[in-house]
């Protein structure tokens, strides 16, 4: 059996709902600490620069009123390192971020940012924040993250889940074989590997049962989902599909 598999539950689009008619409802922080009760072992905010789901309000609250680790998602800007260093999460994960985009769409090129993006990891580790990048497998931008001094990365599973949803099984079965060898290669660094981006009931299990990941992060399809059963079914349900592919072997898509 391999080991705990964590989760981390990404409450963005709670906010999203909330942004849609102003006020307070539904509250990010509660669905955090229900996440928490499910089965989540933390909890994941994007503060985009433009604000259109987190808020500053939101990051204060999560950092300081939840009793578990926060991840904090962000563009590598002065903006946002600031932000972080003054509320201290316990990770900080760089991602790209463009204004026109609906969600994250691939992951940082850290091989032809690597100057934009040495400080912000040496400023935040000197903080004594854990540092990961979301990037794709790929034996180079693995490599650049290690020589960056990231403490993890987290790959980008979105093309993975789009081929499925696509239903181009060949492909996916690729992608998905891009990510074992790549989850293979940041461990082989020193690399803590995560993975995330578009998972569902679906596509979980294969990911979950690589056994170099340590986390996966999940927010849109929980959310959703919750819509339907509820926050607390839908974290319960990923959970189990969880543990039931780490507990497993050859977990395969139908």
């Amino acid at each position: 059996m391999l080991a705990h598999l964590r989760l981390g539950v990404n409450i963005d689009h709670v906010a999203t709902i909330r942004n849609a008619r102003g006020g307070r409802h539904p509250d990010p922080l509660r669905a955090a600490l229900m996440a928490v009760e499910a089965g989540a072992d933390g909890i994941t905010a994007h503060l985009r620069e433009d604000r259109r789901h987190i808020s500053d309000a939101d990051i204060e609250r999560l950092a300081h009123g939840m009793g578990r680790p926060l991840n904090l998602e962000m563009a590598a800007t002065e903006e946002m390192l600031q932000i972080a260093l003054r509320h201290r999460p316990h990770a900080v994960c760089l991602v790209p971020e463009r204004r026109e985009e609906r969600t994250t769409e691939g992951g940082l090129d850290v091989a032809a940012q690597h100057n934009l993006l040495a400080p912000f990891v040496r400023e935040l580790s000197a903080a004594k924040i854990r540092v990961s990048l979301f990037v794709e497998a790929n034996p180079v931008q693995l490599a650049v993250a290690r020589a960056l001094g990231a403490h993890v990365v987290e790959l980008h599973t979105g093309a993975y889940c789009d081929a499925h949803a696509e239903g181009d099984l060949a492909l996916r079965d690729r992608i998905l074989e891009r990510l074992r060898e790549g989850a293979r290669e940041a461990a082989r660094l020193g690399l803590e590997v995560h993975a995330g981006h578009g998972l569902n009931y679906e596509t979980v299990g294969p990911v979950a049962a690589i056994p170099e990941v340590v986390e996966l992060n999940i927010g849109h399809f929980l959310v959703g989902e919750a819509i339907f059963t509820g926050l607390d079914a839908s974290i319960r349900r990923m959970r189990l599909l969880m543990d039931e592919a780490r507990g497993g072997a050859g977990v395969r898509l139908a």
